[in-house]
C-alpha cells in the first residue's frame, strides 16, 4: 500500500510501481486538482488501484489509520505541514516502510534559521526526523531545470 499526502500529480508514476493487488491512497485539498487526478489515473489505467481522497491532509490523515500500515508514504503537500504529515507517517507505518518528503532544501533557503513558514516547515521536519529513533534517513539535493531542491528518505526501523 502506498499514500500519496497531496501528490496527486506523482500518482500515476508511483501506481507504475505497484504489484498487482496494490493501491495508491493520495489526498488532495482542492476538489478541482481532485477531479483533474481522477481523470488522468483513470485514462492512464489505474482508476481501479488508485483512490483520490478529497480533504486537507492534516484532517483526512487520522482517518487512515485503520488502512494502515502503508509501505511507502509520499508527503508533497503544503511545507509548513510537513512536520505533522511526517508524524502521521511514521504512525501509519510499520517496519520497513519508506517515508519520503520532498521539495527538502528550498534552493538552500533551509539553512537560513530566519527563512519564511515553508522554510521553518522544512527544519522543523529535519528535527523531529533527526530525533526520531523509529526512522533512518538521509536528504539528497537535486538539480535541474526548476533550480536546485532535494528529498528525504526516511527507512522506519522499529515498529511505531
Amino acid at each position: 500500500w502506498i499514500l500519496a499526502v497531496a501528490a496527486w500529480a506523482g500518482a500515476i508514476w508511483l501506481a507504475r510501481g505497484l504489484p498487482p493487488g496494490g493501491r495508491l491512497i493520495t489526498l488532495e485539498a482542492n476538489p478541482a486538482y481532485a477531479e483533474i487526478a481522477r481523470a488522468n489515473v483513470a485514462r492512464a489505467g489505474f482508476g481501479a488501484m488508485v483512490e483520490v481522497r478529497v480533504g486537507k491532509a492534516i484532517d483526512t490523515l487520522p482517518g487512515l489509520a485503520a488502512e494502515a500500515p502503508f509501505d511507502l508514504i509520499f508527503i508533497d503537500a503544503d511545507k509548513e505541514g510537513t512536520p505533522s504529515y511526517f508524524q502521521w507517517a511514521v504512525r501509519l507505518s510499520r517496519r520497513g516502510s519508506l517515508i519520503i518528503v520532498d521539495n527538502v532544501v528550498r534552493e538552500g533557503a533551509v539553512l537560513d534559521a530566519a527563512g519564511d513558514a515553508n522554510v521553518q516547515g522544512m527544519r522543523r521536519f529535519f528535527e523531529l526526523a533527526a530525533t526520531d529513533p523509529r526512522v533512518s534517513g538521509t536528504a539528497l539535493q537535486t538539480v535541474g531545470a526548476k533550480g536546485h531542491d532535494g528529498l528525504a528518505i526516511l527507512l522506519v526501523t522499529s515498529e511505531p
